[in-house]
């Protein structure tokens, strides 16, 4: 065989791969590998994590969501203090945590920091000027500063910065992030954990607690390759106590921070999905259909800015928001099967008996291509079912409605079921 003849038998063969293999696109999960008690596992949270390295690179998961990695008055690292000490977190060394981000990234997983950035825990008060003095924890100034760092107005501490630009948080001093210094300090601060320790995006914390003006200035400067706020905001309820079947309010104040942080890489917790996914499963499916027929949380309206999730750390200890635990993986079915990014939480995933069948739903979006902008068109929403076909090539059902009708097409076959849920793929 000539090598002109090798060369396009070759070439044949790749077309014909590409026009005839099957394409796998993989979808961004999110993992949010830790609990709230995590800093008190056995030989280090970051040793323990990094001994599961091989079960998450096999598992679809492309993220993995780091607690605070800096020295915190509270344990869990969300009071941080010295924001360059990372030797004092609970979770481990800054040995530990930069070979466990090493280790991630070698499977091909990106690390995303916890920033902590609305309020810092003070290293010392002058009793005598009631000033406060914080510690960066290098060996310059970096991040030391005193009371002019703190907002006016603090009910809690007195400070001598700027106004609050956001809400009040009581168990630590709010930062003036209006101050020249401070932003330019804590955008240094967030390119170090990038460029030194190795982290590749950002889940910044408590984004109400400054304005969305602040959340856009510290993404420009620090560039992530991805970004999810936390805005959390309560729900509203009904005059019977219930939740209110028009949550429309609460989503549009997820999609207005959204677009006024800047968009780009920065999406949001999708806590409307959350929070009505958790009450539809209980008998009342038909929430999970809006008054235009799409799903009623932000992936119903901005798809691919939703970060969409079934608990967190915070969520499973605060009334009225952890998920019902014998209905946790009908929220898997869920998230994995619909548009916005999924992430899952280390309890479900790691100690509860639900990682094979959470495995088994990442492949089939995986396989499908189902994406944070894929489309929904629910079939069904009623009390007991909830029915949706997501790209055309997936189906998928929630509810113990059994009698489905002509709702699944005949060229949809069966890919995996269980109590009150299955998923069918198009043939």
């Amino acid at each position: 065989m000539t090598l002109l003849n090798a060369t396009l038998l070759l070439s044949s063969l790749l077309s014909f791969l590409l026009v005839f293999s099957p394409t796998f696109t993989v979808s961004t999960v999110l993992f949010q590998s830790f609990k709230w008690e995590s800093w008190t596992q056995e030989g280090g949270f970051y040793n323990s994590l990094h001994r599961s390295i091989d079960d998450l690179s096999n598992s679809g998961i492309t993220h993995v969501w780091l607690p605070p990695s800096s020295q915190s008055a509270a344990p869990e690292g969300y009071l941080p203090g010295k924001l360059y000490d990372l030797n004092s977190s609970k979770h481990g060394s800054e040995a530990e945590l930069k070979s466990l981000i090493a280790a991630l990234n070698q499977k091909g997983i990106k690390a995303v920091a916890d920033i902590v950035i609305n309020h810092r825990s003070y290293e010392r008060k002058d009793e005598q000027s009631g000033l406060y003095y914080f510690e960066g924890g290098t060996s310059d100034d970096r991040l030391d500063w005193d009371s002019s760092s703190i907002c006016s107005h603090d009910p809690n501490f007195i400070g001598t910065g700027n106004k609050d630009t956001g809400d009040g948080f009581e168990g630590a001093p709010d930062i003036d992030h209006l101050n020249p210094r401070v932003q330019k300090e804590l955008s240094e601060w967030m390119n170090w954990i990038k460029s030194e320790i190795g982290f590749s995006g950002w889940r910044i914390d408590f984004v109400k607690g400054f304005s969305s003006s602040i959340t856009k200035l510290y993404v420009q400067n620090t560039s992530p390759e991805f970004a999810v706020g936390e805005k959390w905001d309560d729900i509203k309820i009904g005059g019977d106590g219930k939740l209110d079947p028009d949550q429309e309010e609460h989503r549009s104040a997820l999609k207005q921070w959204i677009e006024e942080s800047g968009g780009g890489v920065l999406t949001a917790f999708d806590f409307t999905t959350k929070r009505i996914l958790q009450t539809a499963v209980v008998g009342e499916l038909w929430r999970l259909r809006d008054s235009q027929g799409k799903p009623p949380g932000l992936i119903g309206i901005m798809p691919e800015t939703a970060v969409t999730f079934v608990e967190n750390h915070d969520t499973i200890r605060i009334d009225p928001w952890p998920f019902p635990s014998d209905k946790v993986l009908l929220g898997y079915v869920y998230i994995l099967t619909h548009p916005g990014t999924p992430c899952i939480f280390y309890t479900h995933y790691m100690e509860w008996s639900l990682k094979d069948s959470i495995l088994k739903l990442v492949a089939i979006r995986n396989k499908n291509g189902i994406s944070s902008t894929s489309s929904v068109l629910i079939k069904a929403a009623e009390a007991d079912l909830y029915l949706a076909m997501i790209d055309e090539k997936v189906i998928m059902k929630i509810g113990p409605k059994l009698d489905l009708g002509t709702l699944v097409p005949s060229d949809f076959a069966l890919a995996y079921s269980g109590l009150d849920f299955a998923v069918w793929e198009k043939q």
